[in-house]
């Protein structure tokens, strides 16, 4: 999906992945993109470690954007080298086949502890793939604080 934005005279295109799909891993670690995403990722993704134990996907063009915002960080903080290392040492090219399917890494099945069944979830211009209990439980816990959140932001003016 795309939404239109409109920033001072331009009118921008944004890429906006949303939504929630349950899949599984087949017996060769290959996962299925759901429909919905395929198009928005296109064929080539980069996939890497994410936060809370999920892995994150990003189009290309989008890893660009991402890669080249690290790298401004540049190398006089520990917490921005470490950071940096984190994301890139991690992060894989993938291609995705003529059916739809990626091939996840041992280490980044092994890092966000992918079973058979995994959820990825659509988080405007990456796709995060989970473990479906850790994203269960991940959800639980921010659903019974939505309202707290919703307020913090709201005093910020983000919503």
């Amino acid at each position: 999906m795309w939404r239109i934005t409109k920033t001072a005279d331009f009118l921008c295109l944004k890429l906006m992945l949303i939504g929630e799909y349950t899949h599984t891993l087949d017996e060769k670690k290959r996962l299925s993109l759901p429909s919905k995403f395929r198009k928005e990722l296109g064929r080539k993704i980069v996939i890497t470690h994410g936060l809370d134990n999920s892995i994150f996907v990003y189009p290309e063009k989008e890893w660009a954007k991402v890669s080249e915002k690290l790298s401004a960080l540049g190398v006089g903080q520990s917490d921005s080298r470490g950071f940096n290392r984190f994301m890139l040492g991690g992060a894989v090219e993938v291609s995705v086949d003529s059916i739809g399917r990626i091939l996840i890494p041992d280490f980044l099945k092994e890092f966000a502890k992918l079973k058979n069944k995994v959820v990825l979830i659509g988080v405007h211009s990456r796709v995060e793939i989970w473990n479906q209990k850790t994203w269960t439980d991940y959800k639980k816990r921010i659903q019974n604080k939505a309202d707290a959140l919703a307020e913090k932001l709201g005093d910020i003016g983000a919503i």
